[in-house]
């Protein structure tokens, strides 16, 4: 509560105290009986909520939007480390919305297992009433609906009357799904990703490969091999008289992380990273590095049958010798180098990054095993970015099959289901391909060449969802993965489960592609993906 709060509330106490101490009938107890309440204005009303129950009173953080949830949730917001659903109380109550200003905050209410934010125009004041001044909602049920009202204030702060409002029956109105997800729904979640990870390794004839662009030219990594992909950072440590294909020194979650340019390492024209670059962190039994790239553009699931070697008349020797493989994807017209990190790690330029960080490691006589700070693998989920206007999304990566551009030939099918934009044909297979905006009830966007194909394998059908954008790979640690509050029956399934990342200042939503298809939509597009 701020010192202006404070104040108001000692004044209004000394100013009922005074009223009181005037009023001959009052016995001396009667003080000890002095009701609470934070008084507020939402629209051109005055309301008031018990005291007890307002945990405290914030300016309403930056907020993450959650697709599928009532129209009344903001969305969700970063306390402490813990999530916060933020509601409007304008949109409940049906008032005209104004923008937020200087004067609008966040009352926080405890309702035990779950706080819930709901925004106001302005707080009033705290106030001690005594319970004279307290009535039932008799007086005014004639009037006024009182299903979400549980006293009338009279005569307090210069307002006649100010309602009290129950915030216990209006939670339970608007969100009676809110603070009941379970331990065992989680469990759910990650056992169904579990089984879709098994049916997508009865998949053995296709190499998975992470694609990307250098210099215009288009190679890939084994997803494998890939420990995630991470975008460049604002601050990267120079490393004096280090060859120039050593770009720096980065910290990834407290743990050096040394960087190598590939255009320098196969000997290409210098290019200054932008937003579009990406760093690749591959990883070879205990050592990692960060390799930068042009760009990161798909996940490709690629037959065996289209990989050769590369010819052994072509093969590079030396510190060029990296590729060991090509695909030959659309017919043989697109071609892709795919590298061997076995072969990375032996180039110069990679033995000189780690051995640079083994050296600033013993310079600073830093013991290892605490300044990585190593995490268990089993402690940490990988996931794939992606986004959808402003707000980031995951999914883990073992439920991805690939991602891949949005093909201009996507063709529109008539009587399909309306959810699908339409179908492309992936490798001689029927892929149908639906807009994830329409699905989570967002408005659709024009096709742009950001966005990308998602495609997931459910319930045996693959599938592609449009998204706006793929980020990255990212890594993250289960201690800040909790569940996203249940504050729908829609999404208590699809979006079960947030990642909190408060050091980042970011909020992912986990959403489980297993849910993303109902049983009438999956048994369409099984018919669709036959025809």
């Amino acid at each position: 509560m701020s010192d202006e709060q404070l104040e108001n509330a000692q004044d209004e106490n000394s100013r009922m105290s005074v009223s009181l101490e005037e009023t001959d009938s009052a016995p001396a107890e009667s003080f000890s009986d002095i009701h609470q309440f934070v008084t507020f204005i939402v629209g051109d009303e005055v309301f008031a909520v018990d005291m007890a129950p307002v945990q405290e009173i914030i300016r309403v953080p930056d907020i993450v939007r959650v697709p599928l949830s009532p129209p009344t949730l903001e969305g969700l917001a970063n306390l402490r480390g813990k999530l916060l659903p933020i509601i409007s109380l304008s949109r409940i109550f049906g008032f005209p919305e104004r923008a937020y200003d200087d004067a609008t905050r966040a009352v926080v209410i405890d309702q035990g297992a779950q706080s819930l934010g709901f925004v106001v125009d302005r707080v009033v004041s705290v106030v001690g009433v005594d319970p004279r001044h307290i009535e039932g909602t008799e007086s005014i049920s004639a009037n006024i609906n009182t299903d979400l009202v549980s006293g009338v204030l009279k005569d307090i702060s210069g307002y006649p009357m100010i309602m009290v409002l129950d915030f216990a029956r209006l939670i339970v109105r608007e969100f009676s799904d809110a603070g009941s997800r379970s331990d065992k729904q989680i469990n759910d979640s990650h056992e169904q990703s579990e089984t879709d990870a098994t049916v997508e390794e009865t998949i053995s004839d296709e190499l998975h490969l992470v694609n990307f662009e250098v210099a215009n030219q288009e190679y890939a990594i084994a997803i494998t091999d890939v420990q995630e992909i991470v975008q460049v950072p604002e601050l990267i440590v120079k490393v004096p008289h280090s060859e120039s294909h050593v770009l720096g020194i980065m910290t990834l979650r407290n743990r050096l992380l040394p960087l190598v340019s590939l255009r320098r390492m196969f000997g290409l024209p210098n290019r200054e990273v932008d937003e579009s670059s990406r760093i690749v962190v591959v990883a070879l039994g205990a050592d990692s590095v960060g390799v930068v790239m042009d760009s990161v553009n798909e996940v490709l699931s690629v037959p065996l049958s289209e990989v050769d070697l590369m010819p052994g008349m072509l093969a590079r020797e030396g510190n060029l010798s990296e590729i060991t493989q090509i695909c030959r994807l659309d017919g043989g017209k697109r071609l892709v180098s795919i590298l061997s990190v076995g072969s990375m790690f032996r180039h110069a330029a990679i033995k000189e990054a780690l051995t640079t960080v083994d050296t600033m490691s013993d310079e600073q006589n830093i013991d290892e095993n605490e300044t990585l700070g190593d995490v268990a693998v089993e402690d940490e989920e990988q996931v794939v970015i992606f986004m959808l206007g402003k707000e980031e999304f995951g999914v883990p990566i073992d439920s991805v099959q690939e991602i891949v551009r949005v093909s201009e030939s996507l063709t529109r099918v008539p009587k399909a289901p309306p959810e699908v934009e339409g179908v492309i044909n992936l490798r001689g297979a029927v892929l149908p391909v639906m807009d994830l905006r329409r699905r989570l009830g967002l408005e659709p966007l024009p096709r742009t060449d950001q966005q990308r194909i998602m495609v997931f394998l459910i319930e045996g059908v693959r599938t592609g969802f449009i998204v706006d954008s793929v980020l990255e790979v990212l890594k993250i640690h289960k201690a800040t993965i909790e569940a996203a509050p249940r504050l729908s029956s829609t999404t208590s399934q699809l979006l079960a489960r947030m990642a909190n990342l408060e050091k980042q200042k970011r909020m992912v939503q986990l959403l489980d592609p297993s849910h993303l298809i109902e049983q009438p939509e999956l048994e369409a597009l099984i018919q669709l993906a036959a025809a």
